[in-house]
C-alpha cells in the first residue's frame, strides 16, 4: 500500500512504525472474511481493511471524527485477521497506534472518559477490584438480573504446594485473575510440582499493563511493565527457566514487552529477555513428561474455547486441544472456533451489545456437543462465557489438576 504520511507524523516513532505496517498491506480483503465485527455489522469500516484505511487517512493528515473513533473502538483486537493475512500485516499493532493518535485528536464525551478512567483505576489493582467484586457479590440478591449474571461466583483460593524443587519458574499472578479465578494458578502450581518444578510468585509484580495499553494510556502501561520487570529480574538472574502466564491475554502482552520498551535505554535489554522467557502453560507442559504422573481424565466430554489471544495473538492455535487429546480428554467439535467470544478485555463493558451477540454465537457452538464442562485459557473469556451458560467454565489447567492421582 502506498502512503503519503503527513509531516506531523512522518518523523515520529509511531508514524514510522505505522507506515511500515501500512506498506505491508496489499488490501486483498482476505481479513474481512474472518473479522467478527464485520460479520455482525456488514460495514467495510467495521472490518480490518476499512480500519486500515481510516488509520492511513489519519496519518496522511485527513480529518478524523467521532465516527473514526467509533469504528476503531469496535475492533476487538482479536487478531483473527492476522492469522488469515497472507502478507503478515501487524494489524493489531496498527489499530493500537491509530487509537492512541485519535484519542489525542477527538475528545470523548465526559461520561465515556470517566468510564475508561474508572476501568484503568480499578481493574489493574487487585485490592480495589477485589473490594468492589466482594461488594457486588454481597449485594447480588438486590441487583438487576442482567447485572447479577455478570458477577462471577465467589471462589476460594486453594492451597499451593510447598515445593522445594531445584527447577523453578515464575508466575504472573495478574490482577483480575488473582481476584476472580484464584484456582487457576494454584492448579498450575500443583501440576508443575508433580513434574518437579517449583512455581515462584515474586512480590511486587502486578498488572501486565494490558488494560492501560488497550485503553490508549501507553505511558501508564509502560510503568506497569517496568514494575513487573523489576520484580522478576532478581529471580531471572537466579536461574528461573520461564515466566509462566496462565491468562493468555496477559501472555500476549508480556511477550511484547521487548518491542514496547525497545526505546527505553534502562529497560530495553531486560524487556527483551523477559519476552523471551514468557510462556503459556501449554508451551511448558507439552515439553514435559505428563504421562508419567498418571493423569486420570474423566470420561465426560469437554468443549474447549481457544481464546483469540492464544490462537491469534500467541500463534498457539490447536496447542491446548492437542495436549488435552494426547492426555486422553474427549473434546467435542466446536464450529467457528476461530471467532472471538466477545470478551476482549474491557470490550464487554465498553461495547456490550456487540459483545453479547458474539457471546451468544460462541455459546451456541460450544454447547452444541453437550459438554459437561467448557474449558478455556484466559480469565476474561472464562468470566464472559460463564455469564451466559449453566455449564461450568474452567481454565484447562484445572482439568489437569482434577485428573491428578492422589
Amino acid at each position: 500500500m502506498q502512503t503519503a504520511i503527513s509531516s506531523r507524523y512522518r518523523d515520529t516513532p509511531l508514524g514510522r512504525e505505522a507506515e511500515a505496517i501500512l506498506r505491508a498491506c496489499v488490501h486483498c480483503g482476505f481479513c474481512t472474511a474472518t473479522c467478527p465485527t464485520y460479520q455482525q455489522l456488514g460495514d467495510e469500516l467495521d472490518g480490518p481493511r476499512g480500519r486500515i484505511y481510516l488509520v492511513k487517512q489519519l496519518l496522511e493528515g485527513q480529518e478524523v471524527s467521532g465516527r473514526t473513533q467509533l469504528h476503531l473502538d469496535r475492533c476487538l483486537t482479536c487478531r483473527a485477521c492476522e492469522t488469515t493475512c497472507p502478507s503478515e500485516v501487524r494489524y493489531g499493532r496498527l489499530v493500537e497506534i491509530g487509537r492512541e493518535l485519535v484519542e489525542a485528536e477527538v475528545p470523548r464525551p465526559a461520561g465515556a472518559r470517566l468510564k475508561r478512567w474508572m476501568l484503568r483505576r480499578v481493574l489493574p489493582w487487585p485490592g480495589r477490584f477485589g473490594a468492589l467484586l466482594r461488594m457486588g457479590q454481597a449485594l447480588s440478591p438486590l441487583l438487576p438480573s442482567q447485572l447479577k449474571r455478570k458477577l462471577p461466583p465467589r471462589r476460594q483460593a486453594p492451597a499451593w504446594p510447598e515445593s522445594r524443587h531445584e527447577r523453578f519458574m515464575l508466575v504472573l499472578e495478574g490482577c483480575a485473575q488473582f481476584v476472580a479465578t484464584p484456582a487457576t494458578n494454584a492448579a498450575m502450581a500443583r501440576v508443575l510440582d508433580r513434574l518437579g518444578i517449583r512455581l515462584v510468585r515474586p512480590p511486587g509484580q502486578g498488572c501486565c499493563g494490558a488494560v492501560s495499553h488497550h485503553l490508549s494510556a501507553s505511558e501508564e502501561a509502560l510503568e506497569f511493565m517496568r514494575r513487573n520487570i523489576d520484580a522478576w529480574w532478581p529471580h531471572i538472574e537466579a536461574g528461573a527457566e520461564a515466566i509462566v502466564i496462565s491468562a493468555s491475554g496477559c501472555g500476549v502482552m508480556v511477550k511484547e514487552y521487548g518491542e514496547l520498551l525497545q526505546s527505553d535505554p534502562h529497560y530495553a535489554e531486560k524487556a527483551r529477555r523477559v519476552a523471551e522467557l514468557a510462556r503459556d502453560p501449554v508451551e511448558v507442559l507439552r515439553e514435559e513428561p505428563l504421562e508419567r504422573i498418571g493423569l486420570v481424565p474423566p470420561a465426560e466430554p469437554v468443549a474447549y474455547h481457544s481464546p483469540c489471544t492464544l490462537q491469534h495473538g500467541q500463534k498457539l492455535g490447536g496447542a491446548v486441544e492437542e495436549l488435552l487429546q494426547r492426555l486422553g480428554f474427549g473434546l467435542t467439535p466446536v464450529n467457528d472456533a476461530h471467532l472471538c467470544c466477545g470478551s476482549a478485555g474491557t470490550y464487554s463493558i465498553l461495547q456490550p451489545e456487540l459483545s453479547q451477540r458474539l457471546l451468544e454465537n460462541k455459546l451456541e457452538n460450544l454447547q452444541a456437543g453437550s459438554p459437561t464442562v467448557i474449558a478455556t485459557a484466559n480469565v476474561g473469556c472464562q468470566l464472559h462465557l460463564e455469564s451466559g451458560c449453566t455449564v461450568p467454565v474452567k481454565h484447562w489447567i484445572e482439568l489437569l489438576d482434577e485428573a491428578l492421582p492422589p
